[in-house]
């Protein structure tokens, strides 16, 4: 299940990339829209921030703005950037591998079936971008 920073992390990024020609937004206007804590949302920003995933301007016209375009920014870039790894358990991830201290990683099923569920998210997740999701990109609402 993802926490409320990797959701309010992909609520922010789709405000931006909702944004004309790249505009710097405020964290008052984004923490306003996407009804999130501005405390909470500047900390998330700035872990996003240090992620490469947006860039800040500083002053009274400051703001954020994605450090790339959003064609270019995946559901699993923001999620890996502000939880770390998709897999349920660190034997089963691509980029956070860890082996886990009680099992064998050769004859482990759970470690197997959690792969399998690893890639099925990892697919979604990194097959969809935020440009697709701030078009509505053919995503049935529910």
């Amino acid at each position: 299940m993802l926490s409320q920073r990797s959701r309010y992390a992909l609520k922010a990024l789709l405000h931006l990339a909702g944004e004309e020609d790249a505009a710097t937004v405020s964290i008052g206007t984004i923490a306003t829209s996407a009804n999130i804590s501005r405390k909470f949302l500047e900390a998330i920003l700035n872990d996003l921030r240090r992620e490469g995933l947006v860039e800040s301007t500083r002053g009274k016209a400051g703001g954020y703005r994605l450090a790339r375009p959003a064609t270019e920014i995946s559901f699993a870039d923001v999620i890996r950037a502000s939880e770390g790894p998709l897999a349920l358990f660190p034997c089963a991830s691509l980029n956070f591998y860890r082996p886990c201290a009680d099992c064998e990683v050769e004859t482990c099923i759970l470690r197997r079936v959690l792969a399998q569920a690893r890639d099925g998210v990892a697919a979604v997740l990194e097959g969809t971008t935020l440009a697709q999701a701030a078009t509505g990109g053919g995503y049935p609402v529910d």
